[in-house]
């Protein structure tokens, strides 16, 4: 755990180096909020609050699809990183400290979110909710951690950045992520159950208000969860095989 921890300090001082890392990721969820959600949302309290959630999920989501994505890919191409898998303590602290680290940033992107929905919106939350929210946050990441894994260790920096660009926006809007609960258009309601988004934004739904997650979105999102983990494994076992052949 020590060294695990050691390795996420390490990738904490690497990114927080290039401030725009830090401002990318809480950018685009923040400026969803004051185009999609503040003008919208008035005075209703119960919307305003989903609306947030969704935000949250929509943050949660790009924070991890880009820094485990672009991030593993980028750090493939440093002669330092087949390297660290030849160390006696193998490539897990290091793993683990890049999760640890892709946690934390995680929460960081969330703070413009929160505070534009406190704020400007009439969002509220108990803090008993805010709580399972935070807990919520960690629960959401591991789909989202999975996939940006699996990105970064089956492609090249560079087409890793541009497949994480194609499926961002994809996977919110099809998640309903841009539109309260029920409120999506209908072909979007049909899809957004098979999504991993869709499950994702109905947990933080429940956690912030009286919402009652659909089976089917709540089954789908754990039939994701085992497939992206299945396709990161495959990636960084295919990623290794090729570093000592």
């Amino acid at each position: 755990m020590q060294l695990a921890l050691v390795h996420a300090r390490y990738q904490l001082l690497e990114i927080i180096r290039i401030p725009v890392a830090v401002f990318g990721s809480a950018f685009f969820p923040a400026a969803a909020m004051i185009f999609f959600v503040v003008p919208f949302t008035g005075d209703d309290t119960a919307g305003a609050t989903f609306a947030t959630a969704s935000m949250v999920t929509f943050s949660v989501m790009s924070a991890n699809i880009f820094q485990y994505g672009v991030g593993v890919a980028e750090d493939r191409d440093q002669p330092w990183n087949p390297y660290s898998r030849t160390l006696p303590t193998g490539s897990a602290p290091r793993f683990a400290g890049r999760v640890l680290a892709g946690l934390a940033l995680t929460y960081l992107s969330l703070i413009p979110v929160v505070v534009i929905g406190a704020t400007l919106t009439a969002a509220t939350i108990t803090p008993a909710a805010f709580l399972l929210t935070a807990v919520t946050v960690a629960v959401i990441s591991v789909p989202f951690t999975l996939m940006g894994l699996a990105i970064g260790y089956s492609l090249p920096s560079k087409a890793a950045i541009v497949i994480a660009q194609l499926i961002f926006l994809p996977l919110a809007f099809g998640g309903g992520l841009l539109s309260a609960p029920g409120e999506a258009p209908g072909f979007i309601e049909t899809i957004a159950p098979f999504l991993p988004t869709r499950g994702a934004a109905e947990l933080m739904w429940a956690a912030v208000g009286n919402y009652s997650v659909e089976p089917l979105a709540l089954i789908m999102l754990g039939v994701w969860v085992v497939l992206l983990a299945a396709l990161a494994a495959w990636a960084y076992r295919r990623d290794e095989g090729r570093r000592f052949s």
